[in-house]
């Protein structure tokens, strides 16, 4: 027994000695050997804090509502790169550009964007410029959530929207939005005479889906114009917004084409979809093989494509949407782009953030509160006017349980806070 206590204890003396040699030996930040840091050796006593450090460092994300946008600036966020089926970890299309003058602009408005966009608590009457490149749902599924959750959150004005016409009227952004509209009949109607009324009305400009490089947009020192796009049926487009002497264009879905070959060249930013690799649309989305070679490679655009296409145009920074990022399906889509393209390339994802000058590209994620309210609202609210209600049924008014013993209360303390003379009904 005392034998091998020995041996224990000399084993544990060696191990200590080749942890403090190791330690001596990284004790320098040049590599060299040194005494080790401690707060027992008084060579090195001086450069140990004594409390926690009190000033703040830079960090490598972005927080939404933190920071200044300089006046020579475009900040582009990502709220919504995904696919069709919207999940938890990324919408479908949605990009969200701020400009340095104070302009915003929202570009399409996918399945599931609308939580994004109110996760960069931005005042909602900013967010009133919605751009749609076409009428896919994956493309404005949510525009009906910006539209009433926008209304209720602080906008106090109608939300315009720009999109395309049709090869027929039926096919246009107009006729889309008028029974958008009336799809929301019940929704809006239960509203009334209880909130503000001004923001629940769209303002619609439809333009010519054909048009080359034709301005849809123009005010404030931003100009907009959209070229043709080749998905699915006539109809979709792309944008190019132009201030300050940068551009950014956002494609849209599309097949590569002859007009963004030529408009989007030498572009600060550019956006173009990148679809799934078509082995992975096969295993994942389980399509059969004709089906993604055709979804993947002709109604969509291939990786290899939108890389050819980035060759091309040569944008300072080329930004590929419209797949999962996942750990094993993205290494492929970067390899096929790498088979074509060997230019600064951002493979995005939800929260991803562009901040673009004419010196410099900066790319972080955003860092959001999933607890966030709306922000206040810039304007003041319109007091809703009672005689607009719409009544309950007979019936439906006779199944009211009394609760005006309880509630009262209620009313009491904010009729004193407010100097109000509300009542029950």
């Amino acid at each position: 027994m005392s034998r091998h206590r020995g041996s224990t204890t000399a084993l544990t003396s060696l191990i200590a000695v080749v942890i403090m040699a190791g330690v001596y030996l990284m004790g320098r930040s040049d590599g060299r050997a040194g005494r080790p840091f401690s707060l027992a050796n008084p060579a090195h006593a001086a450069d140990a804090p004594t409390v926690s450090p009190t000033k703040a460092r830079a960090r490598d994300f972005y927080a939404p509502n933190s920071e200044d946008l300089r006046p020579d600036e475009m900040r582009l966020i990502a709220c919504g790169t995904g696919m069709p089926t919207a999940r938890p970890k990324q919408a479908a299309s949605c990009w969200l550009l701020e400009l340095g003058n104070g302009d915003k602009f929202v570009f399409d408005i996918g399945t599931g964007s609308a939580e994004r966009i109110a996760a960069m608590q931005i005042p909602y009457n900013f967010l009133d410029k919605v751009f749609l490149s076409h009428l896919h749902t994956d493309h404005f599924g949510d525009l009906d959530a910006l539209f009433v959750g926008g209304a209720l959150a602080g906008r106090q004005k109608p939300l315009r929207v720009w999109g395309p016409s049709g090869d027929t009227p039926e096919r246009g952004t107009k006729y889309a939005l008028d029974h958008l509209f009336k799809a929301l009949t019940w929704d809006i109607d239960g509203r009334a005479g209880i909130t503000d009324p001004r923001p629940y009305f769209f303002d619609v400009t439809e333009f010519d889906y054909k048009a080359v490089n034709g301005i849809v947009y123009q005010d404030n020192g931003v100009t907009i114009r959209s070229i043709p796009a080749i998905h699915s049926l006539d109809g979709p487009v792309s944008f190019i917004v132009e201030w300050n002497g940068l551009k950014f264009v956002f494609g849209g879905d599309t097949y590569p084409n002859k007009w963004y070959a030529e408009y989007a060249k030498d572009a600060d930013l550019a956006i173009h979809e990148c679809f799934v690799a078509v082995p992975d649309m096969i295993d994942k989305f389980r399509f059969t093989p004709q089906g993604a070679l055709a979804v993947g490679t002709q109604i969509h655009t291939a990786p290899e494509a939108f890389g050819k296409m980035m060759s091309i145009i040569k944008p300072r920074m080329a930004v590929g949407y419209h797949f999962f990022k996942d750990f094993d399906t993205t290494a492929a889509i970067n390899d096929r782009i790498r088979t074509t393209y060997e230019g600064p390339l951002s493979l995005s994802e939800d929260y991803m953030v562009w901040n673009i000058t004419k010196d410099d590209i900066r790319v972080r994620m955003a860092i959001v509160d999933e607890d966030v309210w709306p922000p206040p609202a810039t304007g003041k609210p319109q007091v809703p006017d009672p005689s607009l209600r719409i009544p309950y049924s007979d019936l439906i008014a006779g199944g009211r349980y009394d609760m005006k013993d309880v509630i009262q209360p209620t009313y009491d303390e904010i009729n004193k806070k407010y100097g109000l003379d509300e009542k029950q009904e």
